[in-house]
């Protein structure tokens, strides 16, 4: 076994981990191994370990960043030293027709999700990111592109891909009028992302509080969702909004937001109760949702974002204050989204 440092959950009533001693496998011959350098603090990653899902004993975190250390016999796509990014799926079934179609976030067989996963081959549970090592198939970790920062790259393996594939599916381009709900970890990403394809954006807020980072991202300007006569005057504005609020909120104003054939894509919590149907009807409008992404929409991600230089806004803390990092998220308390340096994992 191959051993590391990394922080686990273990009382789901607090947010304060515990440094344990991690097993990972001996390597297969697809495998590599990384060191992770950087993780992202991801809202889902709070979520369970609060037990959102039932889970114990939790390692979370996947988003990452990291350099390889060792290879499989078998592996030809890396070579020891080279960088590397690591997502929120670490294996599929590779056989039915979403893994066929690319969309292997969507396997019929389930994704190996990169923690709180089950292994397809020993029936392990994964343990992720919030570790100095972690080892996967070559397939499913990705090269680092030299022209992104290695901290701020990590959230958009996570928050960045899980507004990419909702925006490319939505045809999202030059002439698109797109809103963007919420300005936090995924919002302001997806409205980096949104501008640079060429769209008019807008911020959905519910002050002015965030107007002058709105239009620093790209936004062509906000509008206070508390504000009845903006909302009003809004009405039928938008071809597509992306919903990254995580709170409980109404998603009827938002759709009222939508022209004919517009789609409001609820990203955020997509727990929430839907509206009643006859406010889709009036229009022809949809309501969808969207789960992270398959590898090769990864791919193309990274590759946009470097020619791009669109990376997330982050404050990086060393791991020890992972407590600290998940008591601010709690709050509200981070611009954009917190970044654990590994690095003190190795004292």
């Amino acid at each position: 076994m191959r051993i590391t440092a990394g922080w686990q959950s273990l009382d789901p009533s607090s947010n304060a981990l515990t440094r344990v001693t991690i097993e990972r496998r001996e390597l297969r011959e697809d495998d590599i191994a990384v060191r992770i350098d950087y993780c992202g603090v991801c809202h889902s990653d709070l979520h369970r370990i609060r037990g959102m899902l039932g889970e114990k004993d939790l390692v979370p975190g996947h988003e990452a960043t990291g350099v390889v250390v060792a290879t499989g016999r078998e592996v030809t796509g890396f070579a020891v030293g080279e960088r590397v990014a690591i997502g929120t799926i670490i294996d599929s079934c590779g056989e039915c027709a979403m893994c066929l179609a690319g969309q292997e976030n969507y396997c019929y067989d389930r994704p190996t999700t990169t923690y709180g996963g089950t292994d397809r081959i020993d029936g392990t549970v994964t343990k992720g990111a919030y570790s100095r090592e972690y080892v996967l198939r070559e397939k499913f970790a990705f090269h680092l592109p030299d022209q992104l920062d290695a901290a701020a790259a990590a959230p958009l393996m996570c928050a960045g891909v899980s507004v990419w594939e909702p925006l490319r599916a939505a045809g999202v381009g030059p002439g698109s009028r797109v809103a963007i709900a919420g300005l936090g970890g995924l919002g302001h990403l997806a409205v980096r992302l949104a501008a640079a394809f060429g769209a008019e954006v807008t911020v959905l807020s519910r002050s002015t509080a965030k107007a002058q980072d709105a239009r620093a991202l790209g936004a062509a300007g906000l509008l206070v969702t508390t504000d009845d006569a903006q909302v009003a005057a809004a009405r039928g504005s938008f071809d597509f909004i992306l919903d990254t609020i995580s709170a409980d909120h109404d998603l009827t104003p938002l759709i009222g937001m939508l022209g004919l054939d517009g789609t409001l894509c609820v990203l955020g919590n997509p727990l929430l109760a839907g509206p009643k149907l006859w406010e889709l009807g009036a229009g022809r409008k949809k309501l969808t949702s969207s789960g992270t992404g398959g590898l090769r929409q990864t791919a193309e991600m990274l590759e946009f974002c470097a020619s791009h230089g669109i990376t997330a806004d982050v404050e990086t803390l060393p791991s020890g204050r992972i407590e600290t990092a998940l008591n601010r998220l709690a709050a509200g308390d981070v611009h954009y989204r917190f970044v654990l340096d590994m690095s003190d994992l190795d004292q």
